[in-house]
């Protein structure tokens, strides 16, 4: 007799019959997708650029070969004055006026520069200018920064495409002593009593150290023991000891130069192209540039279609870059101001009008530029015109070092005049302000009489541009919060 299957039985096989019927089927096996292939981007310098021989034709070169001659320009013309004190025998004064020395020294002068200078472009004389330009691959060098107390001093250092770079100066808080300056390929040893290492984006460099003087007998004579501490030299002649020059009797040398000559200028960039690297980013316009200059190499009729793109770009291009309304941007009452002075960056039109208008800017927060060609109605400033420049009380140039307002003829030069001034601000002692405490400057080309000489500067005859200088601007200047005052015509 067969046994009947217990309720236990019956209850579990109708368990997993219903738990089959409700099961999902498995799921697939996923499916295998193909390998992806992926390439790690090449670096820039690795990006083939036009291949050797390929047809260029007069308008490309003429296209490429302007935008070269635009962003070369400062380049070109900065180591142009390298190369022209290169082999100086020893530190001196170019022409008798602007120092200028062999690379591993600086010259310092012991006063204002004077209206022969012809060096530069726009120089002040609210500070004793140094100069010295530098290889420091070759020859690294040790700068002197001696004790300067309260005055304020400031030493800029400029790399091959008039960037500055490290931060030595009285608003950074410098310590005296000793700070090396090392080119970007150097690799040698530090040695003890070294304060400080800065270390150049370029083999190329330029130190202008100035020193605040004013304008009395008193501090010209109380300056002097501290611009013999200025030094610069070789590391090789490093010794721990403060080192000390005689500046007063440098001797002179050569004279003032053109410093681009468009003829020239494509001869020279391959000089730049090679000892100044590319930015990042700017490794395919180097590339761009050689494969025109290297067409240019191998057919004469494209060298003269560079020639006259140089030619034709410093005219329209450059040349009215040198008026102050093409540089910067607006600040007020007709006055421009670049933002960003000596740290160009990618600007290479700010960099250009810089460089062509009024060279070797210090850093924004080291010293800030603003100036006008016009008076209030947008007329040209001219030397046939009485005009006055009025700041209100307390509306000076906020700085937390010192501010002037300087004049310069139409080649942005000093104009020679009967009180050798050149500009008023902080240095000057005498200046009177008004019952209400504004400031009031006259400028024109003849006195405004004994009671407001003092306020005056004097014009030549012809146009002329108005300059401020605010170093160690404050936060009122750097964020734009402060408007320069109009410069009215007088009836």
């Amino acid at each position: 007799m067969r046994a009947k299957p217990t309720l236990f039985a019956i209850l579990l096989v109708g368990v997993f019959a219903f738990s089959s019927c409700e099961q999902k089927p498995a799921a697939p096996a996923p499916e295998e997708k193909p390998a992806m292939s992926t390439s790690t981007p090449k670096p820039a310098a690795e990006i083939a650029g036009t291949p050797a021989g390929t047809v260029m034709t007069p308008e490309y070169v003429a296209a490429v070969g302007r935008f070269a001659y635009i962003w070369g320009w400062p380049l070109v013309n900065n180591l142009n004055r390298a190369l022209a004190v290169e082999k100086l025998p020893e530190p001196g004064r170019v022409g008798g006026v602007i120092p200028m020395s062999p690379p591993g020294q600086v010259s310092m002068l012991t006063d204002y520069i004077d209206e022969k200078e012809r060096f530069v472009t726009c120089p002040n004389q609210d500070t004793v200018y140094g100069a010295g330009f530098q290889r420091l691959d070759e020859k690294p060098v040790v700068i002197q920064v001696p004790d300067f107390g309260n005055r304020f001093y400031v030493y800029q250092i400029a790399d091959a495409r008039t960037n500055s770079f490290g931060q030595i100066g009285k608003q950074y808080g410098t310590k005296p002593g000793f700070y090396l300056l090392v080119g970007p390929s150097w690799k040698g040893t530090v040695p003890n009593g070294i304060s400080g290492v800065i270390q150049s984006p370029t083999d190329l460099a330029v130190i202008f150290p100035r020193v605040f003087q004013d304008d009395t007998p008193e501090d010209k004579a109380a300056i002097q023991p501290l611009l013999s501490q200025i030094v610069v030299y070789p590391l090789t002649e490093f010794d721990g000891k403060m080192k000390t020059k005689d500046w007063k009797n440098t001797p002179s040398t050569g004279g003032e130069t053109k410093w681009v000559v468009p003829e020239k200028f494509f001869d020279e960039l391959p000089i730049v192209l090679k000892q100044t690297p590319p930015m990042p980013g700017e490794e395919a316009m180097y590339a761009t540039f050689q494969a025109v200059l290297d067409a240019a190499a191998k057919d004469p009729k494209l060298k003269e279609v560079l020639i006259q793109t140089a030619v034709a770009s410093e005219k329209d291009v450059i040349g009215p870059l040198f008026q102050f309304h093409n540089n910067g941007r607006p600040v007020g009452n007709g006055w421009t101001s670049p933002p960003n002075g000596a740290n160009w960056g990618y600007d290479y039109l700010s960099r250009t009008a810089t460089a062509r208008s009024n060279m070797y800017d210090n850093a924004p927060n080291e010293t800030r530029y603003v100036y006008t060609d016009f008076d209030s109605t947008g007329q040209r400033l001219s030397g046939a015109h009485v005009y006055t420049v009025t700041f209100p009380a307390g509306q000076t140039p906020p700085v937390d070092g010192f501010w002037s307002l300087t004049l310069y003829n139409k080649e942005h030069l000093f104009s020679a005049n009967p009180l050798s001034r050149y500009s008023l601000g902080t240095k000057n002692k005498s200046m009177k302000t008004n019952p209400d405490g504004s400031l009031t400057l006259y400028v024109h080309n003849t006195s405004p009489g004994p009671d407001k000489e003092a306020n005056w500067l004097p014009s030549p005859k012809d146009d002329f541009s108005l300059y401020i200088r605010a170093y160690w601007p404050k936060a009122e200047i750097t964020e734009g919060k402060w408007t320069p005052p109009k410069v009215d015509k007088q009836k």
